[in-house]
């Protein structure tokens, strides 16, 4: 738990500081074959200090909450904005004032569990795969627990603290096909501390029970038809495809860096249908996988509109992108780690539901291909994107036929999105990715499904 007091150093502010304090808890604990082969409790934690002078950015950062720490890193981030802004004589304007003030905590309020007993849970989960299906040549199941606490003051005013915790659970299945293995996972979880998220192991039974269907759907599936298919997207892909494709596209630092992105505001880049947001903190009345109230910089965060009705609206900024575009700051500073630099970040983003129900969409598909569950996959700066598709089946004559084996999907996002005809009406969302961009962060993706044209790989 953070306790120290920020406001007794605010007399060591020069020009514009921000002052972080966090600790990053990790729980990580797996099973293979009924074997627990990890078993790993971690803390990271430390202070941070981030001065701009004249359009230069100082940073510094420590391990240490000794008094003594946090004068010194506020005075080296002092010293090497100012060192920076002598070489590099930007003469940038001031950043904008946008404060924010708050306490948001999603600790939970029950007793905590031993580390023993959650070992035991997934235990739990291990043999009742181990028992009910023997005829798996593998099976592997893990738990991660990433607790993010931080406090954060800055020369503007702003003063927040948050405790955002995450608690997923992960299953894998293998099955031998052709003498080759087979795999397919699922996750579980999303916000909160175990305690709030995760109750009794039999209530994952049934969902595991589908995983097993689909797997042996999939081993004694087909190969996709190659070329360009009319496909229904599953929310988790489309979420995927929303956050690669499109989202880091429009993360202003991109813009600014040759994002194809900085050539369509304001212009046609998808169907009328489509609508995307990165939500700060919440959706449709309900709090979204990673919420941000105040980000790392203390801006109070708000919705960022990236594309509506089909028009390219905005981007998403830190109060330096912000101050370049002449628009208000969204609130997309994050940092991961006490020694890492706020960046533009995305929090939750998705495309908004429609008014298609998902049976009416199969169901209006005359040859094509449901495509589920994504893999690996990549995407830059141009929209292009390829993603692995570990879980799909065949539609035929409107129904659900055969399940595919692996395969991919890839296209240019900014053409691919006008092709889509249909969005249901529903929202999931899914919250045990990881953007990777420069450090790795939390981030909520999810949405409706869509249907659209893109091309799929063959055998």
């Amino acid at each position: 738990m953070l306790t120290s007091n920020l406001q007794e150093y605010v007399p060591q502010f020069t020009g514009y500081t921000e002052l972080r304090m966090q600790e990053n808890r990790n729980l990580s604990i797996g099973f293979l074959k009924g074997n627990n082969t990890r078993n790993v409790k971690s803390t990271t934690s430390g202070i941070s200090a981030r001065v701009y002078q004249h359009g230069a950015w100082g940073f510094a950062s420590s391990p240490d909450f000794t008094s003594e720490s946090f004068r010194l890193v506020i005075a080296s981030a002092g010293h090497n904005a100012q060192f920076l802004a002598k070489k590099a004589n930007l003469g940038k304007p001031q950043l904008p004032v946008n404060s924010g003030a708050g306490s948001n905590s999603f600790a939970t309020t029950k007793p905590r569990l031993k580390q023993r007993q959650l070992i035991d849970f997934i235990k739990q989960l291990d043999s009742y795969i181990g028992d009910k299906y023997p005829d798996l040549s593998s099976r592997s199941v893990s738990l991660n627990c990433l607790d993010m606490e931080k406090s954060l003051l800055t020369s503007d005013g702003s003063e927040a603290y948050s405790l955002i915790p995450r608690t997923i659970i992960a299953v894998s299945l293998t099955m031998d096909s052709e003498g080759k293995p087979l795999d397919l996972y699922d996750v579980f979880g999303g916000l909160g501390q175990f305690e709030d998220v995760f109750d009794n192991p039999e209530v994952l039974y049934g969902r595991i029970d589908s995983l097993y269907e689909h797997i042996r759907a999939k081993q004694s599936g087909v190969y996709a038809s190659a070329g360009v298919k009319e496909c229904i997207l599953d929310p988790e892909l489309a979420g995927i495809l929303a956050h690669e494709a499109i989202g880091h596209t429009t993360e202003a630092d991109l813009v600014l860096g040759g994002s194809i992105a900085a050539n369509y505001l304001n212009k046609e880049v998808a169907s009328p249908l489509v609508t995307l947001i990165d939500f700060a903190n919440t959706a449709m009345g309900q709090t979204c996988p990673v919420p941000v109230y105040i980000d790392d910089e203390g801006t109070e965060a708000d919705d960022a509109y990236i594309i509506d009705q089909g028009v390219l609206k905005g981007y998403m900024h830190n109060k330096e992108s912000a101050n370049h575009f002449k628009v208000a700051p969204t609130g997309n500073g994050r940092a991961y780690q006490f020694s890492d630099e706020p960046l533009i970040r995305m929090r939750n983003t998705a495309i908004m539901p429609g008014q298609s129900k998902l049976a009416a969409m199969i169901s209006s598909v005359e040859d094509g291909y449901y495509l589920i569950r994504p893999n690996n996959g990549q995407a830059d700066t141009t929209s292009e994107f390829m993603f692995g598709v570990v879980l799909g089946y065949e539609i035929k004559s409107g129904k659900l036929g055969r399940g595919i084996k692996d395969t991919t999907i890839s296209g240019v996002a900014f053409d691919m999105l006008k092709t889509i005809t249909m969005i249901s009406d529903d929202m999931q969302w899914s919250a045990a990715g990881m953007c990777g961009k420069k450090q790795p962060i939390p981030t909520g993706m999810g949405g409706p499904a869509i249907k659209c044209r893109v091309n799929i790989g063959g055998r």
